[in-house]
């Protein structure tokens, strides 16, 4: 092999290791990242950023209870918005907003962001979990910001279990306790007393019978010659 050749396998040997790791590195890094990120909705409308947009349900099909609306808000502005709303378009379900603490809408700061849903973030709650969609199905929602407006967005619709349990409604609210039937009251003090003092009327009917002097004049003058 003659030294121009043997020079020229070298370099393209070289070239190939160099490469080599490169290739495992961003191979590790997609995997990595496809690994933890959700495959939920993503959208962004000026600069507001909505990711992993879903809707969460109830964790057993046909229970009864509220659903609720999770997602990540960013704005990238320099100017504080607060969300306004939460609508599900053609139907009329009332998504109630509460910010994480306190009371008042739900701020989101320049340059920052808000979750919604999970124990300790704001959270945006759908009173009956069967107007929320049905889960593995999408649902047409729309966010409404004080300066970008609406943003609308297809979500997702899952179950309150495996990942989504933390975020989701609570459980299914429990029954109402039946109440014990009503047992018979004893009978008041004050009745037996009332009977006592009724007794003791009778008695005084009674003795006054047997020991009542005749108030009749011919009757006293008759025990009187006796």
């Amino acid at each position: 092999m003659s030294s121009s050749l043997r020079r020229g396998v070298l370099a393209a040997t070289a070239l190939v290791i160099s490469i080599a790791p490169l290739s495992a590195c961003a191979a590790g890094n997609d995997a990595q990242t496809l690994g933890v990120k959700p495959d939920n909705a993503a959208t962004t409308v000026g600069d507001i950023q909505i990711q992993n947009a879903t809707v969460i349900t109830q964790p057993e099909l046909n229970a009864q209870g509220p659903a609720v609306v999770s997602a990540t808000l960013f704005n990238n502005g320099q100017q504080e918005q607060t969300l306004d709303s939460i609508t599900l378009p053609g139907s009329n379900t009332v998504v109630k907003l509460a910010p994480a603490t306190g009371a008042g809408p739900i701020t989101i700061p320049a340059l920052g962001s808000v979750v919604l849903g999970g124990k300790g973030n704001a959270s945006a709650l759908i009173d009956n979990s069967n107007e929320a969609g049905k889960s593995g199905e999408a649902q047409k929602i729309v966010f409404r910001f004080s300066e970008t407006g609406d943003v609308p967005i297809e979500a997702f619709v899952v179950p309150a279990a495996g990942f989504y349990h933390d975020y989701g409604p609570t459980g299914v609210p429990k029954p109402p306790a039946e109440k014990p039937a009503a047992s018979p009251s004893a009978p008041a003090e004050g009745a037996h007393g009332d009977e006592a003092e009724e007794g003791g009327a009778h008695g005084d009917e009674n003795g006054g019978e047997a020991t009542t002097t005749p108030s009749d004049p011919a009757s006293a003058s008759h025990e009187a010659g006796h």
